[in-house]
């Protein structure tokens, strides 16, 4: 019942966004009573955190694997940008539930994505670490923060806005600037 309800909540998220979603759309779509969706979630809300949560777990799993895979091989510059294309490929599955989860849905400090964020801000910072760019006196935390946000938004707003652009480009472009500012470190 709880996967009924769990993928309800997201095609009346696809369909209505966030302000749109209500309990008796979501358990409409589901074919169950409010009733029998009150009695797995109490809200709106707690449906809605989990469909944020298993696409966030998803998408964790999927950038962390290749993004961990990447650092621990050779070529800096290629692992950069397999990551990227990873990252795009990712985000691009589900272009609708992307704008929903970026722009309608709370950002709250403890969630799933906050943490991804965190973990692949880590790894970097620990990669830089091995790396010796803590020899160059540099805040290496706030380098991390900065090179993960800047490629995450990047990488949102290309799937969001759909430019002109090449996807092979985007990586390309977004390779060369993170590995060139990273040598600026190391």
């Amino acid at each position: 019942m709880v996967e009924r309800i769990v993928d309800a909540g997201r095609a009346v998220l696809l369909e209505h966004g966030y302000e749109g979603a209500s309990t008796n759309r979501i358990a409409a779509r589901a074919r169950i009573s409010p009733g029998s969706l009150y009695q797995y979630f109490p809200n709106k809300d707690a449906i809605v955190a989990e469909v944020a949560d298993r696409w966030t777990t998803e998408l964790h799993a999927r950038i962390s694997r290749v993004f961990t895979t990447a650092l621990e091989g050779p070529g800096w510059s290629s692992s950069v940008r397999v990551t990227v294309l990873e990252m795009l490929d990712a985000l691009g599955e589900n272009p609708r539930l992307l704008r929903v989860m970026v722009e309608q849905l709370p950002r709250t400090s403890g969630s799933r994505l906050a943490e991804f964020e965190r973990r692949i801000e880590t790894l970097f910072a620990v990669w830089l670490r091995s790396n010796r760019a803590h020899r160059s006196g540099r805040p290496l935390d706030a380098i991390a923060w900065m090179l993960v946000r800047t490629v995450e938004n990047v990488a949102i707003a290309y799937v969001l806005e759909h430019p002109d652009i090449d996807r092979e480009v985007v990586a390309d472009e977004l390779t060369a600037m993170v590995t060139t500012y990273v040598q600026t470190v190391l």
